[in-house]
């Protein structure tokens, strides 16, 4: 199952809740206040070893626009 990630409206808490795909666009609660919480888009870091055993990060957009790979938010179109 994923764990979606959610901002209370009421308090403004960011927490996670494990559900299945099926209820992904359910509603969920704050466990802090009970006011709804909106659905965030999920960011993550991926990270790879070089030929040296270096740890470094997997190249691609420097974004956090889910639609483009630019590393710029003003060029997204």
């Amino acid at each position: 199952m994923p764990v979606y990630e959610y901002v209370c409206t009421g308090c403004s808490l960011k927490f996670e809740l494990l559900k299945p795909m099926s209820q992904a666009d359910n509603g969920a609660t704050c466990p802090n206040c009970q006011k709804p919480g909106k659905r965030q888009m999920s960011t993550f870091a991926s990270f790879s070893k070089s030929a040296g055993g270096a740890s470094q990060p997997i190249a691609g957009g420097g974004s956090g626009c889910a639609t483009c790979g630019s590393s710029s938010c003003s060029t997204c179109g």
